[in-house]
């Protein structure tokens, strides 16, 4: 009984997170007006696209065991080159798919470092970090990369339907204000929400995904069970980094231009987010869902912040905090299976 207990409060601690943070921050009297509404929600959710898509090939890498450190800067290097190919004229689609590659090869190259060097993931990430951000510059020209318009920058702006005010009228009143939330969504929240999915059956219901966990739980025993460890690693890094580059392109619709020197610290707040919502920095523990709801608490700690008038370093100062403790509840736990 009590480690069913254990189980379900590991599962609910995260969702349990999010409610205790928007709770706290709803309490002051000059927060009331402001936070715990409507449009503010719908605020918080665009928000927490960049970081939710970036933290589902952070979920990957850290329960295969792994780290990356670079995720801020491809993240800007994907978005430079976007508004390049914007630039030259290039469709949608097209930029879509450039900028997926792009952050698929920068996670290609980390993977076949780390598995082809038998080097520590920290190590590689961090020195892929500076490359890639001085990639970002010089491709950029040490400028931001302006381009006239696009149908991509309304993929974070632009509500996905436009319904008329209280939501469509032949349904009742809380479930037509909820209709018209969920309209009132960009299409960033929608992509995100439903690759949040895809992941989690990948990891939960496919080989892939038992390879993962396996891999995470004990590189040795997988190695002796069978499984090709190097080609994992490789492949891990690289589906990760084309998640990183669809978070870029998604930073450059929110920016509306390429921005070198964008996403500078992004990378704590993705492992925060990861880490907050259940996986384990030695790997081979974590979902997608408690990564989406990590997401969502760093958005809502950023938003109450700003909306209390907290500077910057004082925000920098919480989301330290936030991570220290979670990696010390996450020891907790390990110890405790030990």
């Amino acid at each position: 009984m009590n480690d069913r207990l254990k189980s379900f409060f590991t599962k609910l601690g995260p969702f349990l997170g999010l409610v205790l943070v928007i709770g706290l921050f709803s309490l002051p009297a000059e927060m009331r007006q402001s936070f715990p509404t409507y449009g503010n929600f719908r605020f918080v959710f665009i928000q927490t696209v960049i970081v939710a898509i970036g933290a589902l090939g952070m979920t990957l890498i850290i329960v295969s065991g792994g780290i990356d450190l670079s995720v801020g800067s491809s993240i800007a290097f994907t978005s430079v080159v976007g508004a390049h190919l914007i630039q030259r004229g290039w469709g949608p689609v097209g930029v879509l798919v450039v900028s997926i590659l792009s952050g698929g090869l920068v996670g290609l190259l980390n993977g076949a470092a780390i598995a082809g060097l038998r080097m520590i993931p920290f190590i590689i990430t961090l020195g892929t970090l500076g490359i890639v951000r001085g990639s970002a510059k010089l491709l950029a020209h040490d400028q931001t990369v302006n381009y006239d318009s696009s149908p991509i920058n309304t993929w974070m702006r632009a509500p996905t339907l436009q319904l008329t005010e209280g939501g469509p009228a032949w349904l009742p009143g809380l479930l037509a204000r909820f209709i018209e939330f969920l309209g009132k969504l960009p299409v960033g929240v929608w992509v995100a929400g439903t690759l949040a999915v895809l992941v989690s059956l990948l990891l939960r219901r496919t080989v892939f995904g038992r390879h993962v966990f396996a891999l995470g739980s004990n590189e040795a025993t997988a190695r002796l069970c069978g499984i090709p460890t190097v080609r994992l690693k490789v492949l891990i890094y690289a589906l990760a980094g084309c998640f990183f580059g669809l978070a870029g392109l998604f930073q450059l619709s929110r920016l509306g231009q390429g921005d070198p020197t964008a996403a500078v610290g992004l990378e704590l707040d993705i492992i925060a987010a990861v880490i907050i919502g259940g996986a384990s920095l030695n790997g081979g523990v974590g979902t997608i869902l408690g990564s989406m709801i990590g997401a969502l608490i760093m958005a809502v700690l950023r938003n109450a912040s700003q909306q209390m008038g907290w500077p910057t370093s004082f925000q920098e100062i919480i989301i330290g905090l936030v991570i220290i403790v979670a990696v010390f509840l996450d020891r907790l736990r390990q110890g405790k299976q030990n």
